[in-house]
């Protein structure tokens, strides 16, 4: 009986390991397809939509099973390999977040993995520092922001090689102002059948660490999943599944805010968009499916090695050493 269940998994397996090798099929080309464009401006206009849609594929697969968002791959992939302007990808890479998160978010209320009481207050902090992020970004030289990025980026992997989770965390008392929030709630937890209570603590500190990943998020239009859920987990006691729920709605308000910027001052292209935030929604109905027969161990070390190569990429982009 357990035959085909193996089968299934390894099979998944082979898959997974050969999606860093269809990245770099299609990013690799894309490079030198941009090198050929800039000198005799032969590449058809369908080749880069065609190629965004595939690369967004292979990412959403791998985005949901590791438990960043899609845009913390999506901005530094697209924007080191593919011949758009930085802004343009920025904004992209905010509606391919948010959308991911808003498609999310009914079945999270529903099942009662993320909670508003506690969403609210930090996505409204999220939000404000995000439109100050975006003005910013757009304000900025492009090669300040592709540095910056990568330097980030770089960051973002050195966090997930060295944080931990705690899947219950124990608070002992509520802080004052979320006892005067009401943050606080039961949920069911679905392996152990359980009704967990929790509460949380450190929500000031809370308020002021989500106004810096909003910020960070609208600067360089790459969500803030990454940083969203440790936060809830390790600095407010929240249990880690209600963490990751919980982010998915803070994302999409505050993605929804510094989103709306861009698409004010023109720095959204559906070109670009529309087949980026296909192909994530694809390939992340994938992803759930590879979530339930995967070890997320495997899967986060492939997302750190793409997002150390990422990185590193962006990051001399904007040097112009490797252009």
């Amino acid at each position: 009986m357990r035959e085909k269940p193996v089968r299934n998994r390894r099979k998944f397996h082979f898959l997974l390991w050969l999606l860093p090798v269809a990245i770099l099929m299609m990013v690799l080309p894309a490079e030198a397809a941009n090198a050929a464009a800039a000198s005799a401006d032969a590449t058809a206009w369908w080749v880069w939509p065609l190629a965004l849609f595939v690369v967004c594929f292979f990412l959403g697969m791998i985005a949901v099973p590791a438990g960043v968002g899609g845009g913390v791959l999506f901005v530094p992939i697209v924007g080191s390999f593919f011949p758009f302007h930085m802004d343009f990808v920025r904004g992209a890479g905010l509606l391919v977040a948010m959308a991911s998160a808003l498609a999310a978010g009914p079945s999270l209320l529903k099942n009662g993995m993320a909670n508003l009481r506690l969403a609210m207050p930090l996505a409204l902090a999220a939000s404000i520092s995000s439109i100050a992020g975006a003005m910013l970004g757009l304000a900025l030289p492009a090669n300040i922001v592709q540095i910056s990025l990568g330097v980030t980026i770089l960051g973002i992997a050195a966090l997930m090689i060295t944080a931990k989770k705690s899947e219950f965390p124990h608070v002992t008392q509520p802080d004052p102002l979320s006892v005067a929030l009401g943050i606080h709630g039961v949920f069911r937890d679905g392996i152990s059948g359980k009704d967990i209570a929790w509460q949380v603590h450190r929500t000031p500190a809370g308020l002021v660490l989500f106004l810096i990943i909003g910020f960070l998020g609208g600067l360089f239009g790459v969500g803030a999943g990454w940083a969203n859920v440790p936060g809830l987990n390790l600095l407010m006691g929240v249990p880690l599944k209600l963490a990751a729920g919980s982010s998915s709605m803070i994302l999409s308000m505050a993605s929804s805010s510094a989103t709306w910027y861009y698409l004010n001052n023109g720095a959204i292209l559906p070109i670009i968009a529309v087949p980026s935030v296909i192909g994530m929604m694809i390939g992340a109905r994938i992803g759930a499916h590879l979530l339930t027969i995967l070890k997320a161990s495997a899967i986060r070390k492939l997302v750190i090695a793409i997002l150390l190569f990422a990185g590193v990429r962006t990051m001399l982009k904007g040097l112009g050493i490797w252009i």
